[in-house]
């Protein structure tokens, strides 16, 4: 297995730890996952378009082929090459610019809110994993920002980091991911797995986080632009 096959299929694990989703099915070239998401229905993890674009075409078919919403989300260290054999396929990319991305998270910045902000972090057993929530509350009782990681073995995946509008540049995103990273460190995990978006990259970047493969997202003509 190669570095990156092996990178997804461990990420793709602590995803669905951090979203409750059932354990995906091996199609052979992909994890085919039940999201049970509104527009976002079934999806497919590309496993191999690190090395083999050819192989985007049989599971293009797959997705095609499916009676609901789908996606395909392709890790790929060729966004162009595998943009093209997408298109080709008859798939439209519905997004090109996230990062797969890691982080030592034993050496991870730590970052606290200030008042008038207090961090609220849970660590929830998940069959033989756990799964993490970070979330920083204004003294009013606002949410300001939470988000959340799956630990699956010695990984962690974060997941749905998100500040609320009227609480942003106030470093609560930084103070979540350092809960998170903490909070995972101290349950025997060494390694941070993301994939993120254009919006979060700098912040990632800026905690120490290293880019590893383009994330391209794809679906049938039709679908509407996911959220």
């Amino acid at each position: 297995m190669s570095d990156l096959r092996d990178l997804i299929v461990r990420w793709q694990r602590g995803w669905s730890i951090a979203r409750a989703l059932p354990v995906a099915e091996d199609v052979g070239g992909a994890l085919r996952v039940r999201c049970m998401q509104p527009g976002r229905d079934i999806e497919y993890v590309a496993l191999d378009a690190g090395e083999d674009l050819t192989s985007l075409t049989t599971l293009a078919e797959l997705v095609a082929g499916e009676d609901t919403i789908t996606w395909l989300t392709v890790p790929t260290t060729d966004p162009a090459g595998a943009s093209s054999v997408l298109v080709a396929a008859g798939l439209i990319v519905l997004k090109d610019s996230e990062l797969l991305m890691t982080a030592d998270l034993r050496g991870h910045p730590q970052n606290m809110p200030v008042a008038p902000y207090r961090l609220l972090t849970q660590v929830d057993p998940h069959g033989g994993d756990s799964l993490v929530t970070a979330t920083v509350r204004h003294e009013s009782g606002e949410v300001g920002a939470r988000g959340t990681m799956g630990l699956a073995g010695t990984d962690a995946v974060a997941d749905r980091i998100e500040t609320m509008p009227a609480h942003r540049r106030k470093g609560l995103a930084s103070a979540v991911m350092s809960a998170l990273a903490s909070a995972a460190v101290d349950e025997g995990v060494e390694q941070g797995i993301l994939i993120a978006s254009e919006d979060g990259q700098r912040l990632y970047r800026t905690l120490g986080w290293q880019p590893v493969a383009d994330v391209l997202i794809a679906t049938t003509p039709g679908n509407a632009y996911p959220s």
